[in-house]
């Protein structure tokens, strides 16, 4: 399952796991094509040129997949989509759930990733 975005997509948890290992900045947006989701899509493909030094992803969140992302206990309490998952060398920096701004979302990178050069 592929969402229709046109960001490089997630779709098992193995290659999950490959990314978070093999990039030090990762952002995954994990949901669905609805409409707190498409908004936070459309942010990250703004933000991909801008911030070369950060993974922009999503996953689909009814693949079965992506369990590796709703069961995180960063997740735990999380009830609307996406699920939106900071990592940062392997390890969950921040996440949020439901609508992110522009704002909100560069906010998190700034905070984690540091602010592109």
């Amino acid at each position: 399952m592929v969402l229709p975005t046109n960001l490089e997509h997630v779709a098992t948890a193995k290659e999950l796991q490959q990314l978070i290992e093999q990039n030090e900045n990762v952002m995954v947006c994990c949901g669905r094509m609805g409409p707190m989701c498409i908004p936070v899509y459309g942010v990250m493909e703004e933000l991909r040129d801008e911030y070369t030094h950060v993974a922009f992803r999503d996953m689909a969140f009814d693949s079965p997949e992506a369990a590796v992302i709703r069961n995180l206990p960063e997740c735990r309490n999380f009830m609307g989509l996406p699920f939106t998952v900071y990592y940062k060398n392997g390890k969950v920096a921040a996440a949020t759930s439901s609508i992110q701004s522009r704002d909100q979302i560069t906010k998190i990178l700034d905070r984690e990733f540091g602010q592109p050069e």
